[in-house]
């Protein structure tokens, strides 16, 4: 009797736990990073570790009923040949001035060393104000705009805690 209630009790708790979950979709058009430091590793053609900065506008989406305004996303690259592994920290601005705080980490593709397609997963860390206790997780799908940029299709859960 007693495993069955701590069974039922953790059903309970687990159900209510997701009924919190909010859902959210945003996307973001990227530019080129306006501040990239690259360096070739030297043991084969074609592999460096880069550092970049990029400040993405929201071109929709919200969390917690408000909107997400623009965020910057400071990551470390490895690139072999064609390909690249990344992960970094996309600070948002929401619309109300609270930050938001994801960590990513992604892969994609490259032609002529520009991006051409790639995704990632991220959790939501919490942030400041109406967003410190936030916490959530989801993934995002990039095309490269052949310039350099790329626009990011972002869907993943949270709650507001």
């Amino acid at each position: 009797m007693r495993k069955l209630f701590l069974i039922g009790g953790s059903v309970l708790l687990l159900a209510a736990w997701s009924l919190a979950q909010e859902k959210t979709t945003s996307q973001w058009n990227c530019p080129k990073p306006s501040d990239a430091h690259s360096i070739d590793v030297g043991d084969k053609a074609n592999h460096t570790y880069a550092v970049t900065q990029t400040t993405c506008p929201a071109t929709k989406g919200e969390v917690g009923g408000v909107k997400q305004k623009e965020g910057t996303g400071t990551q470390f690259n490895e690139t072999k040949g064609n390909s690249s592994t990344w992960h970094g920290v996309f600070v948002v601005t929401a619309e109300n001035g609270d930050k938001i705080n994801y960590h990513y980490t992604g892969k994609g593709m490259l032609k002529d060393g520009q991006f051409t397609s790639g995704s990632n997963k991220w959790t939501m860390m919490g942030g400041t104000g109406k967003f410190a206790a936030l916490k959530g997780e989801g993934t995002c799908a990039g095309k490269g705009d052949g310039a350099g940029g790329a626009t990011w299709d972002c869907t993943g859960t949270y709650a507001m805690k």
